[in-house]
């Protein structure tokens, strides 16, 4: 039989993150031990869900034994809708609120609703690769805007105005930030929102890792400050709650004008292709959202010794240097040595020492530069352990 082609969609879809993997374990295969340092997954290393998620579906195994409403639960829309309430979106109800397999699905189901062949919405330059990775995939234009890393990553406003065009559909804003770590500010933010409403588009804005912030950040919604310009908000359990294997994600909308009604209808439309999100987990956002918090502090505390851990061994390594994280838990440090490029040089850093980092081509950078994103989720033993091997690394090849 001939082979079967794939379609044509597919061709220039890419997921730094995973696409490394099958390398790590080829290196792994001739005998190398590999530190995993690629993919933000807390449950790889010593973080355990809350148990009370975990008993919230145990004891609703009944009603979660069959098909949920394609858009959630009500109790989890409840959850959701209060939860956006209480970080001052106001007015926000379940009726704006769709439950999704995870962050990642609530991503592509409103790019999907959204873009047509040949448009584009504003993505930052770095960014989480799943935005550019679908853009490309509806065959949209890539229409980036730039982070500036001289000023605490924080975005770029005359980029992000002077980059609109006629065929600009939202402006996504990802707060704390995948992959810099970097948090907003306010004044950022609301200049954002200024360029959003003045030129009749939306604003999208990921805020995934919205209660992981060091040094007493304060981390603002859009749609708390966003009046009456439109806002679609998506998070999940997954990191906040370390959850990530649980996919239970969610969008909501913050559209006092009603401009995104049949916007939300056609994100709806997709919903109900797919039948509804998993439905024990319905009950584990409820207990999540509406539970205990007490894991956070916990679980900010130990982050925030890590990053400080990888803070000053990055910047202690002569060629690399790191903006300071203040958000969510990756570092995304410049490489300022005699490199080809970011790519090539986190290939050969693995098969040389078993230090798996993502390259900074799989998120974006300025034209000239290099970086590579890590994840300081493990613990300060094995973080020193990789920081050891990176540092004899560069001094060898590069001294």
């Amino acid at each position: 039989m001939k082979k079967i082609a794939p379609s044509k969609r597919t061709e220039n879809v890419r997921h730094a993150l995973r696409d490394i993997v099958p390398i790590a374990q080829q290196v792994e295969k001739k005998g190398k031990k590999v530190i995993y340092l690629n993919i933000g997954d807390p449950m790889k290393f010593d973080y355990r869900t809350p148990e009370h998620m975990w008993k919230a579906m145990m004891d609703n195994k009944k009603e979660a034994e069959g098909y949920c409403n394609a858009l959630g639960t009500d109790g989890a829309r409840k959850a959701v809708a209060n939860y956006a309430n209480k970080s001052g979106a106001k007015g926000i109800t379940m009726d704006d609120v769709m439950v999704t397999g995870g962050g990642s699905e609530a991503i592509l189901m409103s790019l999907q609703a959204l873009i047509n062949p040949g448009e584009n919405v504003l993505t930052p330059c770095p960014t989480y690769s799943i935005y550019t990775g679908e853009i490309n995939f509806l065959e949209g234009k890539i229409n980036e805007y730039y982070l500036n890393e001289e000023k605490n990553w924080q975005p770029d406003v005359d980029d992000i105005e002077k980059k609109i065009n006629e065929k600009t559909k939202a402006i996504v804003l990802i707060s704390p930030n995948n992959p810099t770590g970097s948090v907003m500010t306010k004044k950022t933010l609301q200049q954002i929102i200024d360029i959003a409403g003045a030129h009749d588009i939306f604003i999208y804005t990921d805020e995934t890792y919205d209660q992981l912030l060091f040094d007493d950040e304060e981390f603002i919604p859009a749609a708390s400050i966003a009046k009456d310009v439109p806002v679609v908000t998506t998070s999940s359990i997954s990191k906040n709650y370390l959850a990530p294997g649980f996919r239970g994600g969610w969008l909501y909308k913050h559209d006092p004008q009603g401009a995104l009604d049949d916007y939300f209808e056609a994100i709806k439309k997709l919903s109900r292709l797919r039948l509804g999100p998993v439905s024990p987990v319905q009950f584990a956002i409820e207990a999540a959202l509406n539970g205990p918090q007490d894991h956070l502090k916990e679980l900010v505390e130990k982050l925030q010794k890590r990053r400080d851990l990888t803070y000053k061994r990055l910047n202690e390594i002569n060629g690399i240097s790191c903006v300071k994280p203040k958000g969510a838990f990756y570092a995304y440090p410049s490489i300022e040595l005699p490199i080809k490029s970011d790519k090539e040089f986190v290939l050969d850093l693995l098969e040389e020492t078993g230090v798996l980092v993502v390259y900074g081509e799989g998120f974006g950078q300025k034209p000239g530069t290099h970086h590579f994103r890590i994840v300081f989720l493990p613990q300060e033993e094995t973080l020193n352990e990789a920081f050891d091997k990176i540092e004899g690394y560069v001094k060898k090849k590069y001294s």
